[in-house]
């Protein structure tokens, strides 16, 4: 288990320029300790990534929205995440985590507060078991008909095979899905295998989002492979309007940290487009998080 607290990683620019409001739809706050502590054991060490941390990072990255993913050792409780959104004058969202016991009483309040998505996780900790504080898929069957009248869509972290064989199934619930960091395809993902091929002929559904979250697919100190370049080109070009960016700050569990102003200009070489690289950064997030009139830069 954890060790503690730790400082977050440091933040460096990125040569690239985004779009006037870019947005990072996948990172996450932490703390401080005295006033967000876990709710649930960690099995990594806690980054100091308070929402004054947070809001820094994204100002170095040049990015004026940004997406917050509740990490697990905060299980159900997102106060945390919740108390950043608030504070951010609309220019945040929020995808929190419930499991099946919650009303829809709660789920309504969290969505006013900001939260946007709730995260579902069948990828096992590093010792095998799920993560403490984190739900499953089953909850998500149970919760569909609440998250459906709400608005709230499911987030999905899980193997590339869980996701081959149950997305099919969790599409016909109505509710969208965002699969995380790129389906989790691996660092040499052959886009001709039949998983990867199931995944990419699914975004032909409306429901079907994915995060092009590349730093949890090879080695953090390394370019990503051509092969998940070729997995994130396939993507942009089955779907282009079902695309977001995410960095994945502050890298729980990754050694050394990854760049994030480098996973930033890798995405804009990759792309290389300025029409597609606004539709990823701006309008596809504006499509699925609920930004607008409630933000102030607007």
């Amino acid at each position: 288990m954890s060790s503690g607290w730790v400082a977050a990683p440091p933040v460096f620019p990125a040569a690239f320029t985004p779009p006037a409001y870019a947005c990072d739809t996948h990172s996450h706050v932490f703390g401080p300790p005295s006033d967000f502590p876990p709710s649930h054991p960690s099995v990594y060490d806690l980054p100091e990534a308070t929402a004054d941390c947070h809001r820094a990072f994204l100002n170095q990255l040049g990015l004026q929205r940004g997406v917050l993913t509740q990490p697990a050792p905060y299980g159900a409780d997102p106060s945390a995440m919740l108390a950043a959104i608030g504070a951010s004058q609309g220019s945040l969202r929020g995808v929190a985590v419930a499991d099946a016991t919650i009303d829809q009483e709660a789920l309504a309040r969290w969505k006013q507060g900001g939260i946007d998505g709730l995260r579902f996780t069948e990828m096992k900790s590093p010792s095998g078991e799920p993560y403490p504080g984190s739900v499953g898929f089953g909850a998500l069957k149970a919760l569909a008909p609440a998250m459906r009248e709400l608005g709230i869509h499911a987030q999905l972290w899980a193997p590339l095979a869980t996701l081959a064989d149950d997305l099919p199934d969790l599409l016909n619930l109505g509710v969208p899905l965002v699969l995380d960091h790129m389906a989790m395809a691996g660092p040499e993902p052959d886009i001709d295998t039949p998983s990867i091929q199931k995944i990419l002929d699914l975004t032909s559904n409306e429901d079907l989002w994915v995060k092009l979250v590349v730093c949890r697919l090879g080695r953090p100190d390394q370019t990503p492979t051509p092969a998940i370049r070729r997995l994130h080109d396939a993507f942009l070009a089955a779907r282009p309007d079902r695309m977001v960016w995410g960095s994945d700050w502050p890298y729980v569990r990754l050694s050394p940290s990854p760049d994030a102003g480098r996973m930033l200009d890798i995405f804009a070489q990759w792309v290389n487009d300025t029409s597609l690289i606004h539709r990823v950064l701006v309008d596809n997030p504006k499509s699925l998080y609920t930004f607008g009139d409630t933000d102030s830069h607007d």
